[in-house]
């Protein structure tokens, strides 16, 4: 039988991991599609360049279109990275009936509508496994397993950087500095943080992760963003005193069709699951409204956790093609986008302020919060040791992002508040 051949664009970390499996388990491949999947060619920056895995010569390209162009390749693995031209090349090859399997969670985000609808279009399947969570099924699971459920919620701990940051604070008192630092020295964090740590990586994929769940289009610009280069060790030492601990967590939430999708640091009660998911690795908790609450917890990147689930999504396409059912499956999102105002969405909230040390400021504070309809879980306050003023930590009961906005509206005009140094999210 003749052999599926494969286009492979990007032969980095994830690309290099791709050819290893699929050259590797070729036999348990034939064994699951009932052919033999080879890679015809592969496309590199610079064919002249030294690589950790052996390609042949006339396997390897520096023109993408040769890949796209080629009548022979049925399927186009996409592991490059960026917006462009990964995008072009991706909307070629659907147009020329080739399908698609992808691990860019940036262009999935971004673009993710206008790929599926091409891909339907055409009768093309896009799979994109790999582009949330790395080794985690989280995706095939959203659309098949969840298939006969209504999702309400999905949390997750979805950037290994931030992860590994905030563990390694929580663990050993470390400063962020201290810590983003050491994650640069072992890879764990580029030497432009910027995307992981201001939350845009986690951003981009609570969008695709929101999308399946809810059956809505998101896109970046729906999810409100905030990273962790602000958290202090002396938040997290303060939430953990209080049953606590501080995660990137994206939520995105559905209630009577209205949704909100954010990323945020989030005070996690200890006794969540998602408390003790640690370092790099990633976990996904998903609501349903008949299967209750289930966790998925996994390697969020890396060479092989990632080929493997391309590698997987590959499977998947070759299967639908020997059934000549390629295109039936694709996701398209159906449902009307209505996103929740601040006055529907909802949650507890850790506020720490220093405050003059004084009598009556604590009663000044509190009439603030019950003026805004704000009640109150727990409230400590304690002298500063380090400068002559008292520091309140303050757990609220469950309140409208748009009445805790207000308070904090009336403390920046309170006197005998002198900094607000910490608004947090609280969960579980």
């Amino acid at each position: 039988m003749e052999p599926i051949k494969v286009g492979l664009l990007g032969m980095g970390t994830v690309g290099t991991g791709v050819l290893r499996i699929i050259e590797g388990h070729q036999d348990d491949l034939q064994k699951q599609v009932g052919s033999t999947i080879r890679v015809e060619k592969v496309l590199v920056q610079d064919k002249s360049k030294a690589r950790r895995y052996a390609v042949e010569a006339d396997r390897i390209t520096e023109d993408g279109w040769d890949i796209v162009n080629d009548p022979d390749i049925d399927i186009v693995v996409e592991v490059m990275g960026g917006i462009e031209p990964a995008k072009t090349y991706i909307l070629a090859a659907l147009d020329k009936g080739k399908h698609v399997v992808t691990a860019n969670k940036d262009l999935m985000a971004l673009h993710g509508p206008e790929i599926l609808n091409k891909a339907a279009e055409k009768n093309c399947d896009v799979l994109y496994e790999a582009s949330v969570a790395g080794g985690i099924p989280i995706i095939r699971t959203l659309i098949e397993g969840f298939s006969s459920d209504r999702i309400t919620k999905i949390i997750g701990i979805v950037n290994g950087t931030t992860n590994y940051i905030l563990t390694k604070m929580s663990q050993e008192g470390a400063s962020y500095e201290d810590v983003l630092k050491e994650a640069q020295e072992l890879g764990y964090a580029e030497s432009d943080p910027t995307s992981d740590v201001e939350g845009l990586d986690a951003a981009r994929k609570m969008a695709i992760l929101g999308t399946l769940g809810f059956h809505t289009s998101l896109g970046l610009g729906d999810v409100q963003a905030k990273g962790i280069s602000q958290v202090s060790k002396e938040d997290i030492q303060y939430g953990k005193s209080l049953g606590y601990e501080v995660k990137l967590l994206g939520i995105a939430e559905r209630q009577d069709d209205l949704i909100s999708v954010s990323v945020q640091p989030t005070l996690v009660r200890k006794t969540h699951p998602l408390a003790s998911v640690g370092g790099v690795f990633n976990a996904v908790y998903v609501y349903g409204e008949a299967v209750g609450e289930t966790m998925f917890y996994g390697p969020g990147a890396g060479e092989m956790p990632t080929a493997t689930s391309v590698v997987a999504d590959l499977v998947a396409v070759v299967k639908n093609l020997k059934l000549g059912v390629n295109g039936r499956t694709m996701f398209v999102p159906y449902k009307e986008k209505k996103l929740k105002t601040e006055e529907q969405i909802a949650s507890k909230f850790f506020v720490r302020l220093h405050v003059e040390d004084k009598a009556g400021v604590l009663a000044k504070i509190t009439q603030v919060f019950a003026e805004c309809e704000v009640s109150l879980e727990s409230v400590v306050q304690q002298p500063n040791q380090t400068i002559s003023e008292a520091e309140i930590v303050i757990v609220t009961h469950n309140a409208s992002l748009a009445s805790m906005n207000r308070v904090l509206a009336e403390f920046e005009s309170l006197e005998v508040i002198k900094m607000i140094k910490s608004v947090y999210r609280v969960e579980g």
